[in-house]
């Protein structure tokens, strides 16, 4: 089994910078997905950026150029550096696990508000 714990989010204003972190630990495959989702108040839950154990990423379109995803697989730790942050992303921010033959894992969640 898989947990994950986040850290990391805050208040920030417009055009500011957070960093998140998540934390992996229990039965870790050597091959596996991590990244960050995140939901905003009667939203769906939408990819912010992925990153594979060989360190492929994918980011969505509204992260691409602000935000940068990462990983330290000695760690198992998984960041997501977020830059000229804007309104519009604030929400929860989820750290996700996938691999194959295990169901998604999440975090808690971790709370990013920008605020004008």
């Amino acid at each position: 089994q898989v947990q994950l714990v986040e850290s990391g989010g805050g208040l920030v204003r417009t055009g500011g910078s957070l960093r998140l972190s998540c934390a992996a630990s229990g039965s870790i495959s050597r091959i596996n997905v991590m990244g960050w989702y995140r939901q905003a108040p009667g939203q769906k839950r939408e990819l912010v950026a992925s990153i594979t154990s060989s360190g492929i990423t994918n980011y969505a379109d509204s992260a691409k150029g602000r935000f940068t995803i990462s990983r330290d697989n000695v760690r198992n730790a998984v960041h997501l550096q977020m830059n000229s942050l804007k309104p519009e992303d604030t929400a929860v921010y989820y750290c996700s696990y996938s691999a194959s033959g295990v169901r998604n894992v999440w975090g808690q969640g971790t709370q990013v508000t920008v605020s004008l």
